[in-house]
């Protein structure tokens, strides 16, 4: 008898005034149209982690750092479904630096605890817009067109302008439903010693 209560009285306490809000994985903004930095993006889906990426094939970095990308759960979900994003997907970029050596590590990188930068990729309404926080602010503010991710994002984005091919889980998927963009199927069907330029 216990067990069939125990639900119920966790559905009236949420309900009760006062009661703090459930977090939500939807897209929130402030008045002035500024992304609300979801709190909670760590307990997301976790998608990957680069290191050192670049799109552009210039000389190597001057440090290294990682990037940690999570989505929202209900996208996921609609994802593993579909093979493509429903409408309210939010993506986290979170860029953390790299360290060595660390404690008792002494080949390779960690993460190090500061975030070094955030960006954040939303389909609300049916369009893609791109967030960046600055320096670890409950806010984020649009980077409007003709920011150059938008470009390169409709012209390389695996899945409906979103870099799938770099998300081990999903790439599998996309291309068992056949959800893979003509511009992704296009890069793919290029060698690689074609598209980097000689040293």
């Amino acid at each position: 008898m216990l067990k069939l209560l125990a639900p119920a009285a966790l559905l009236l306490l949420a309900l009760l005034p006062g009661a703090p809000p459930a977090p939500t994985d939807t897209p929130a903004y402030t008045a002035a149209g500024d992304l609300i930095v979801p709190a909670n993006y760590r307990e997301w889906v976790y998608l990957t982690s680069g290191i050192d990426m670049s799109y552009a094939a210039t000389g190597a970095a001057s440090h290294h750092v990682f990037d940690n990308v999570f989505v929202n759960p209900a996208s996921y979900r609609g994802f593993l479904a579909t093979g493509t994003w429903p409408d309210k997907t939010t993506f986290i970029l979170e860029v953390r630096g790299a360290e060595d050596p660390i404690s008792i590590n002494k080949r390779g990188h960690t993460q190090s605890t500061e975030v070094m930068g955030m960006e954040i990729h939303v389909k609300d309404r049916g369009t893609w817009s791109f967030y960046d926080r600055a320096d670890g602010a409950a806010t984020a503010r649009l980077l409007p067109r003709p920011a150059n991710c938008y470009a390169c994002h409709e012209a390389h984005g695996a899945v409906d302008t979103t870099f799938v091919q770099f998300y081990p889980t999903l790439l599998p998927i996309a291309t068992a439903k056949q959800t893979l963009s003509p511009a992704y199927l296009k890069d793919a069907a290029t060698p690689a010693a074609a598209s980097t330029p000689a040293k």
